[in-house]
């Protein structure tokens, strides 16, 4: 089999990437939620939720199952570009850092490429990651809600701090 073009890296990372958020985007959404609980304020107060499937369960009965995909559409919106320029890099990465012609890569080389496509996907995701984890941790009819959706999150972001706002976080995504 023969060596991908960049445009099919690019083609088939955009894909794999739509199909990985609406997969995970509801176990991403209960880790959030379970992430960012509130602890009791009473002693022997049971918590909000007991543990993934006590999230699962409740998140399905106050908010039905479009609960669990709650701040979705950052991440697919920009999860295609992400991916397929992840790809890309990982692509062209290997092309830069693969030494020896007609020998297959070595693992520092893989690991070299894969590194290099990071750099490119955290302007695009850090911004998204971020939008994402404040629209899903607004739950529930009781909780005062901030942000009506990505663009509304994304303009109160900026108007908070302007884009050192919007990319807070964007260090450790990198390092991610």
């Amino acid at each position: 089999m023969s060596e991908m073009r960049p445009s099919e890296y690019f083609v088939c990372g955009g894909f794999g990437g739509i199909c990985t958020v609406l997969v995970g985007h509801p176990l991403d959404t209960v880790k959030v939620r379970l992430q960012t609980m509130a602890a009791p304020k009473i002693a022997g107060e049971a918590p909000l939720y007991t543990g993934t499937f006590d999230c699962f369960q409740k998140t399905i009965k106050n908010e039905g199952v479009k609960g669990l995909y709650k701040g979705m559409g950052a991440p697919l919106v920009g999860v295609a570009p992400i991916f397929a320029i992840s790809f890309l890099g990982y692509g062209i990465g290997k092309k830069i850092f693969h030494t020896a012609s007609g020998t297959h890569l070595s693992y520092l080389e893989y690991f070299s490429a894969g590194a290099f496509s990071g750099i490119f996907t955290t302007v695009i995701m850090a911004p998204g990651e971020r939008i994402k984890c404040l629209l899903q941790i607004q739950q529930g009819a009781n909780t005062p809600k901030v942000y009506d959706g990505p663009v509304d999150c994304i303009k109160k972001l900026y108007k908070q701090g302007g884009l050192k706002s919007i990319y807070r976080g964007s260090g450790a995504t990198l390092l991610r």
